[in-house]
């Protein structure tokens, strides 16, 4: 009898998961005694200020977050200093990289058990999910799988950016990033921008591998080697088995739902961008580009159609502006339009930090996840990082947990005791009626 969509998905997480198991053992026995030992990592003075530049961390592990990429490293920790961008106008995080042909190392088989890192129910906080049963989806924000990190991937291995956060990763139903470069071999790189990416195809297979099942294409580097290298990218992705949403040839294509099926539900998910370099970048009837949200007009058709195909719709947008830990006023006011048009969850990326979360009429939006995978050398709240889960039921009641993390020589790595709740006391700082608990679950108020 053959399997259903959603038991061949789990089939396959299993399978994936099973082969990352046994080096995982080593690699959290070490990274986790590390992150567990030292107390007051991520302590911060003035809001900004890294802790191994007070000081206050062994000299070798501040120094692992303070070179080693060439170019020139801003305040977040990006390569390269993002430009301020509320319109659009101008890309943002660093100098083009070119990135030599190369046959990707093999990776090691693992065999650890599995970790549960999912929310648990809530507690009469008002956002609990017990009606039916829930997909459990994960969030991460920007992943550049090239580039700055390039040089790393090449040396330790594609699956090298990953692997402290696998068990994050594998466990979910569902697990979704942002993109941030076209995957192309060809292309033309577009003029007029001060940063334009390019990655490789043979980075997608550790980012399937890793747990990833869906991919946002919707952002202002998404046609960065123009329209042949945003073609290449659905095309590479197709191959891969990995989802996406965001461009296409069209408008109609750039604005398709992906669906993707998982606990007998139907979720949704469509991506969004508020941030794109040029007009004429922007997808229509008869021109291939991404899926803008300038004018929310198309994103609430889009929104409302993908409500009519699904139990679940999930929103992922690219908006707000680089650096701010707080989000714009569009950002806030199209959240709200996105909701009302049928979304049950918001997740933003594209500022390169951390920003805060709220929720409205009982749907939480998320203004960003940060930078995920990007800089090798990050500092200060460009290190900053984690991955969401979210348990969503049929109602489109969604309990939601941070697991917070900050970014070691290009590897999201858990951080636990103090300086995990020092993460998390910030982002309750930077929320709008929320809270988020020291076990990371986020609590309306």
């Amino acid at each position: 009898m053959p399997l259903s969509r959603s038991e061949s998905r789990r089939k396959m997480k299993d399978t994936r998961r099973k082969r990352q198991r046994r080096s995982l053992i080593a690699t959290l026995i070490v990274g986790g005694g590390l992150i567990g030992g030292m107390g007051g990592w991520m302590l911060f003075g003035g809001g900004n200020e890294f802790l191994g530049d007070k000081g206050l961390l062994p000299g070798w592990i501040a120094d692992t977050n303070k070179g080693g990429a060439e170019g020139v490293v801003d305040g977040a920790g990006n390569e390269g200093a993002p430009n301020s961008d509320n319109s659009g106008a101008k890309g943002e995080e660093g100098k083009n990289v070119d990135q030599p042909d190369a046959t990707a190392p093999q990776q090691a088989e693992t065999d650890a058990p599995a970790a549960t890192t999912l929310p648990a129910s809530g507690e009469g906080d008002g956002n609990a999910v017990s009606d039916g049963e829930a997909v459990t989806m994960s969030f991460v924000g920007d992943m550049l799988p090239g580039e700055y990190l390039y040089p790393l991937m090449k040396q330790h291995g594609f699956d090298y950016p990953y692997r402290n956060a696998l068990l994050y990763l594998s466990e979910p139903d569902i697990t979704a990033g942002n993109l941030e470069l076209p995957i192309t071999l060809g292309g033309t790189p577009i003029e007029g921008t001060p940063y334009v990416y390019k990655g490789h195809p043979e980075v997608l297979p550790s980012i399937k591998d890793a747990g990833f099942d869906v991919l946002s294409l919707a952002n202002n580097h998404a046609m960065d080697q123009g329209a042949e290298g945003m073609l290449d990218t659905i095309r590479y992705l197709k191959e891969a088995d990995l989802g996406y949403m965001g461009t296409g040839s069209n408008d109609k294509e750039a604005f398709e739902p992906h669906y993707v099926e998982a606990k007998g539900l139907r979720v949704a998910f469509v991506g969004l961008s508020r941030v794109i370099p040029y007009t004429e970048l922007k997808a229509d009837r008869h021109t291939p580009g991404i899926a803008e949200t300038y004018d929310t007009t198309r994103a609430v058709a889009a929104i409302k159609h993908a409500e009519e195909n699904a139990d679940l719709v999930v929103v992922m947008a690219h908006w707000g502006e680089d650096l701010a830990d707080k989000p714009v006023d569009y950002q806030k006011s199209n959240a709200r339009t996105y909701i009302d048009a049928g979304a049950d969850l918001v997740i933003g990326a594209h500022p390169h930090v951390l920003q805060g979360f709220e929720m409205y009429k009982g749907k939480w939006i998320a203004y960003s996840l940060g930078n995920f995978i990007f800089s090798a050398y990050p500092k200060g709240t460009g290190a900053e990082t984690g991955i969401l889960d979210a348990s969503c039921n049929k109602k489109g009641d969604c309990e939601l947990k941070f697991n917070p993390m900050i970014v070691i020589q290009g590897q999201p790595t858990p951080l636990e005791g103090d300086a995990a709740a020092t993460l998390l006391d910030r982002l309750t700082s930077i929320s709008f009626g929320a809270r988020l608990e020291q076990d990371g679950r986020l609590v309306a108020q």
